[in-house]
């Protein structure tokens, strides 16, 4: 019996992954299964910098929030990178790969490793993360120049994170 419902219990995330075609890229290292995927809306922030006298935008932060198949908000991802659940377990990764699948309009697809966990709750096992689907948030393409240094842009963009935890060892 015990068997059978862990059986049902795997094919249920791939049902609520199934519309996403991972590239092997990126995907998560096997003996992970996903537990939870959740829809982000938000901004990528970019900051003016200069490096060699070359003037750039510079990635500072995500700032977006987590939604839930109903567009509840639950859970937040921010600077860290970090992804907070909305009962306080929290999770900050680490990009291992990245796939850009729409360069000229969106930021890439990533797998993420985790990397330290805090909080007691759904993320507390969580060891992989992807992130798919994404629309904007790509960097400025102008306006970063000697008067614009330390200046700060927001670009929104959206994306689905997938969450993995690694399975037990039988």
């Amino acid at each position: 019996m015990y068997k059978k419902l862990l059986q049902l219990w795997m094919l249920l995330p791939a049902v609520v992954c199934a519309d996403v075609l991972i590239p092997d890229a990126i995907k998560v290292p096997a003996g992970n299964s996903p537990v939870l995927s959740v829809h982000a809306k938000g901004d990528q922030i970019y900051q003016c910098s200069v490096d060699n006298g070359v003037y750039s935008w510079q990635l500072q932060a995500p700032d977006a929030k987590l939604f839930d198949n109903e567009g509840h908000i639950i859970g937040s991802h921010y600077s860290g990178p970090v992804w907070e659940y909305k009962e306080g377990s929290r999770v900050v990764g680490q990009v291992v790969s990245k796939i850009d699948v729409d360069p000229d309009s969106s930021i890439s697809w990533l797998l993420v490793k985790v990397v330290a966990h805090k909080g007691k709750g759904l993320f507390s096992e969580v060891s992989f993360i992807n992130r798919v689907n994404t629309h904007g948030g790509l960097k400025p393409v102008s306006g970063c120049d000697s008067n614009h240094v330390g200046a700060e842009k927001r670009v929104p963009y959206t994306a689905d994170y997938i969450f993995y935890e690694a399975l037990l060892a039988s």
